[in-house]
């Protein structure tokens, strides 16, 4: 017995719907592998098929729309330290590393780092070459 309506989706438009699926699948199925969403969150694939048929209801134009909705990239929070330079009277902001300000913590290589992650030997270079000597002129 042969359908009386014949349209499997794989083949209508030369296959450019099932085409379009695939692509929309394979972008659905990295989305749900991706380890910045939420596994649980559920995802869809909406087919939309729009039939629009001519005046005589003998021709059929066929309408098909694919879209995609994935699960949102989790959010990502972090703590800056901001405020006015006294020296220079500018605003500097710098993302908080250590955990709390003040605190000096080290990172992955065991470097010790200030709470802004500016390693502290360099901080030490550096007020080494600062220090002055009052004994020095002192007659």
């Amino acid at each position: 017995m042969q359908k009386k309506i014949d349209l499997p989706l794989s083949a209508l438009a030369n296959g450019a719907i099932q085409e379009k699926l695939d692509y929309e699948l394979e972008k659905l199925f990295n989305n749900i592998h991706d380890p910045n969403t939420k596994a649980e969150d559920k995802r869809a694939i909406t087919i939309k098929l729009e039939f629009s048929p001519d005046e005589n209801r003998q021709t059929v134009k066929v309408n098909t729309n694919i879209s995609l909705k994935l699960a949102n990239v989790r959010d990502v929070a972090t703590t800056v330290l901001t405020g006015r330079d006294i020296a220079n009277g500018k605003i500097e902001a710098k993302e908080l590393k250590s955990g709390t300000p003040g605190q000096m913590y080290f990172d992955d290589d065991l470097t010790q780092k200030t709470d802004v992650g500016i390693p502290i030997d360099v901080i030490e270079r550096e007020e080494n070459r600062k220090i002055i000597n009052l004994q020095e002129n002192r007659g």
